[in-house]
């Protein structure tokens, strides 16, 4: 369902949005008769939406809507479903006003940006991780309207945590290190970290005095997210676990458990 604000322009260079849907654009519907592209779509400057379970953000969206008669007001915001006539989620719920600039070497174009405060408690189903589409409008100076459905795509992602536990401490070189963790992830419906199970994740370790990890091998998580395995002691360093994400989830270090070797 595509929310249409009516846009007031305040001077020959800048058009600002308000919250009012025009009885002209309701009656218009769908009708798509203009000729305005959108491009440079881009959601919080190409960064994932990562969110825990009380995360608070602001998120900024950039387009250019082009149009040979000129743009008279253009917005855009996220929205998640398989059309916009069911979509199931909406960023932001309701779509603030966003600012549109015209191009002093080009009067057709428009660049154009809107902030709004995503809140993680508004996301109740951990089915909206995943990507979301960005649907753009715009109205020309001739009052057409074009509307893109699919003008960007924008990753939402539940955050991760991982944790690293490397025993026994100090240990005789040569001899075996338990490394031992958990893989846990945002559930936005039970509203508790649960464990993510079946998860490549490395052994990254680093040497006493060196700035660099490197990865000594990939463990897969337990049903509840566990991680263990084992590794030959043979300097002092840290050890520490990696997460790189998936498409739904986003990635995750822990912080590196030292061993003294000795």
């Amino acid at each position: 369902m595509r929310i249409r604000p009516a846009m007031t322009v305040v001077s020959l260079a800048t058009l600002v949005c308000v919250s009012v849907i025009p009885a002209a654009a309701q009656a218009a519907g769908r009708d798509t008769s203009g000729a305005t592209t959108f491009s440079n779509v881009v959601v919080d400057g190409g960064k994932d939406i990562v969110l825990g379970l009380t995360t608070r953000t602001t998120v900024t969206l950039t387009w250019t809507a082009t149009d040979p008669d000129g743009v008279a007001a253009s917005w855009a915001y996220l929205w998640h479903g398989s059309d916009t006539d069911a979509a199931d989620g909406r960023l932001p719920v309701y779509p603030p006003a966003g600012t549109c600039t015209v191009s002093p070497a080009d009067p057709a174009v428009s660049t154009c940006r809107v902030s709004f405060a995503v809140n993680a408690r508004d996301l109740h189903r951990n089915a909206l991780a995943g990507t979301w589409k960005v649907l753009a409008e715009a109205q020309d100076d001739g009052d057409d309207w074009t509307a893109v459905d699919v003008a960007g795509t924008a990753s939402v992602k539940r955050y991760a945590k991982v944790t690293v536990n490397a025993s026994p401490e100090p240990v005789k070189k040569g001899r075996t290190v338990t490394v031992t963790g958990r893989l846990t992830r945002a559930n936005w419906e039970s509203g508790t970290y649960t464990g993510y199970a079946g998860r490549p994740v490395a052994l990254q370790f680093r040497k006493k005095g060196s700035t660099a990890y490197t990865t000594l091998k990939t463990v897969t998580s337990g049903s509840s997210g566990t991680l263990r395995t084992t590794v030959k002691a043979g300097a002092d360093g840290y050890y520490r676990f990696r997460f790189a994400g998936t498409t739904t989830t986003g990635p995750s270090t822990a912080a590196g458990d030292f061993v003294d070797v000795r």
